[in-house]
């Protein structure tokens, strides 16, 4: 039923009504291209629909739970329109399809959870994070609107004042100061994180069903009223983006470094 998002992602049965779901690019600290955007957003169709899943853990392979999107995807995006078209329309569908996804999500964020990998955490039901780790979200450090998650979710999470703060300077929120300001539940131990968040996942698998789906959709109601609108006009700000000097400088700087500048 999953196979067909290997290697990029994995979903494995972790039994109890269990589905853990690993982001699979570890060399790449888990950034996101082309495919590994393609299975994030199609995954969770089969995954509602799975008649014996009751609950899901969302991580990240290796070290990191996702470093955001591959800069060379972005880079492609920049002078490739129909391919920015696609990316914009799949940030959508992403957001929509884990807004709407019926079971309950628990994010065990293992690693510096940053740019769409901070969306996919604060866009699940319950977050449990690392100490030592930090969360970001760098969109407007990178010369992009920051559409997919922060300015439509993160008000709903903070105050609107603490998410202009780290949306307008892209800082790292440490692990302890994303839970003070409700971007996440509580910090784990490292080595405990993974346990931790299959056993929260036991317990919410363990819940009456109908009671657990049903009032997951009340809630979201809330994040989807307020993120109307919203969404709509920060992807296409985001879309628009794309073309300033700003974003190309910051591209270009950043290939130069890595040696992969044309």
């Amino acid at each position: 039923m999953y196979a067909q998002f290997e290697p990029e992602l994995l979903v494995e049965d972790r039994g109890n009504g269990i589905r853990l779901v690993v982001l699979n690019r570890p060399d790449a600290f888990n950034a996101s291209n082309e495919r590994l955007h393609d299975a994030l957003i199609e995954v969770w169709s089969p995954l509602g629909a799975d008649p014996e899943a009751r609950a899901v853990v969302l991580t990240g392979a290796g070290h990191a739970f996702s470093a955001g999107g591959d800069m060379h995807h972005l880079a492609a995006c920049r002078t490739d329109v129909h391919m920015r078209r696609k990316e914009i329309e799949n940030a959508r569908r992403l957001v929509l399809a884990m807004v709407d996804f019926p079971l309950p999500i628990v994010a065990a964020v293992n690693g510096p959870a940053v740019g769409l990998g901070c969306s996919l955490a604060a866009l699940s039901d319950i977050v449990l994070i690392a100490e030592g780790t930090y969360m970001a979200d760098p969109h407007v450090s990178a010369g992009l609107t920051a559409a997919d998650g922060g300015a439509p979710a993160w008000p709903l999470l903070m105050s609107l004042l603490r998410a202009k703060e780290y949306l307008l300077t892209g800082d790292r929120i440490p692990a302890a100061e994303a839970v003070a300001i409700g971007l996440a539940n509580r910090t784990v131990p490292g080595a405990d994180l993974l346990p931790e968040a299959l056993a929260l996942a036991g317990r919410l698998a363990a819940q009456p069903a109908h009671a657990v789906r049903t009032t997951k959709k009340a809630l979201n109601m809330h994040l989807s009223r307020a993120m109307t609108g919203v969404l709509e006009y920060a992807l296409a700000e985001e879309f628009a983006s794309f073309d300033t000097d700003d974003h190309e400088r910051i591209v270009r700087r950043f290939l130069t470094k890595s040696g992969s500048a044309g």
